[in-house]
């Protein structure tokens, strides 16, 4: 149900007759869950919508006419309550953490909602029949998908989830109702790789292009498994003979249908696919694609700085060192790109920091799960190491999203004040942001 907050004045709901109290009960004379219920309704033109009057005088159903998209004028109570995640993978990355961080990180949210609105991924294990109703009449899609695999048997020993095996005939009545879906496959060795991943892929296929893809990620393994599930962590050999499995079936489907993460590209050695292969993006928030989107950006605003110069160079009026904080796996393709704009920015003396993850363990080796602990060690030791620098450059994806804090719970002025230094730079636009603070003119 939907608690009215506020009413709108000359609006059709106060023309209703409604207050602030009152409460939506169902729409069409479906149960209202949430806002998106709400949502639906209101781009239609005609609709039921029943009402429990906030005096307890009962309910009473009124019919709405109006044009397609035209606000009734309310606002609700926000509902925080999310569908939670009833497994137990074997994979699972929260249960890899230490203890002691913000409470937020430990919430395992499985909720359809947050799917369609925010793109996170979803396993659909707590989803009912009435669920999955209310997803195809209310359309919502696309949705994100944590398929891992279509093997029923399979699908619950990883999920250890005794429901995960519905997945086979969630996929079937989505593709059958019109709601598109974006799924990704954690990829366990051993377990759904292999032959099976080549089932799960085909099997997806037959939905195409109600399944637009699937994106293929790698364990993350953390130093932090004691009494968990054991995982190996991937080699340069299991890199490379899953990235031929990808090419094998994208030839076969004749689209990039299985979307390999840039870990894979990494330690394979392999050049990474150019930005084309990703199509629009579509898993760009799973990390897929993210550095053919990261050079293709930085390509474009470099060549836009040296065409505006026009003499192939650029000079900085104050030399400077710029230090650009990286994790492992990223550091060598960034450091490329440090090096083609030193030799073209006079004054420039760029290069990349690559930083061991000691918090999670050296087996994490994305930029993204950095901590504020590590970066702080690995800026003290390169300062000691090699003298001062005169600026540094972060990602934002090192922080929580809308607000400047580390994984580790600190923030990014207790960073400055640790290490005795302001001029920390956070990069909230990606290639285009790197190339415009390195070229950044004072």
């Amino acid at each position: 149900m939907l608690k009215i907050t506020k009413v709108k004045r000359n609006s059709i709901a106060k023309e209703l007759g409604l207050e602030v109290g009152d409460e939506i009960i169902a729409f069409d004379g479906y149960p209202c869950e949430d806002e998106l219920d709400y949502l639906y309704y209101v781009e239609t033109d005609s609709f039921t919508m029943t009402v429990r009057d906030k005096r307890g005088a009962g309910e009473a159903t009124v019919e709405v006419e109006k044009e397609e998209g035209e606000d009734l004028g309310l606002e609700f109570e926000k509902n925080t309550c999310l569908r939670t995640c009833h497994n137990r993978c074997v994979f699972c990355f929260v249960d890899q953490m230490p203890k002691g961080m913000r409470e937020s990180l430990y919430v395992k949210d499985d909720d359809y909602c947050m799917s369609f609105s925010c793109g996170d991924f979803v396993t659909l294990t707590n989803l009912t029949d009435e669920g999955l109703d209310r997803i195809i009449r209310l359309h919502l899609s696309p949705l994100y998908i944590s398929v891992h695999t279509l093997n029923p048997d399979l699908r619950v020993k990883l999920l250890r989830n005794r429901h995960a095996g519905k997945i086979v005939e969630q996929i079937k009545k989505f593709a059958e109702g019109g709601i598109e879906m974006h799924c990704q496959a954690v990829i366990v060795p051993n377990e759904n790789d292999g032959d099976e991943l080549i089932y799960t892929a085909r099997e997806l296929f037959k939905y195409y292009p109600l399944v637009r893809d699937v994106a293929c990620l790698p364990t993350g393994i953390t130093k932090y498994r004691e009494g968990l599930h054991p995982i190996p962590d991937v080699d340069k050999a299991y890199s490379e003979k899953l990235l031929d499995t990808v090419d094998m079936l994208n030839k076969e489907f004749g689209v990039n249908f299985l979307l390999p993460a840039d870990e894979y590209f990494i330690k394979a050695e392999r050049p990474f696919k150019d930005a084309s292969f990703y199509g629009d993006f579509e898993q760009i928030e799973n990390g897929i694609g993210m550095t053919a989107k990261f050079l293709q950006e930085a390509d474009e605003a470099f060549s836009t700085l040296i065409t505006q110069n026009g003499q192939g160079r650029y000079a900085l009026k104050t030399p400077k060192r710029s230090v650009i904080i990286s994790g492992v796996s990223a550091a060598k393709t960034l450091q490329n790109l440090a090096d083609k704009c030193n030799k073209a920015i006079d004054g420039l003396r760029a290069e990349v920091l690559a930083i061991e993850n000691d918090f999670f363990g050296h087996t994490v080796t994305c930029t993204g799960l950095l901590t504020g602990t590590d970066i702080l060690r690995a800026l003290q030791t390169l300062r000691a190491e090699t003298g001062a620098f005169d600026e540094v450059l972060l990602a934002s994806n090192t922080m929580k999203e809308f607000e400047e804090v580390f994984l580790c719970g600190m923030t990014l002025d207790e960073l400055k004040e640790k290490l005795g230094f302001e001029n920390i730079k956070v990069n909230y636009d990606g290639g285009y942001g790197l190339i415009e603070i390195l070229a950044e003119n004072k």
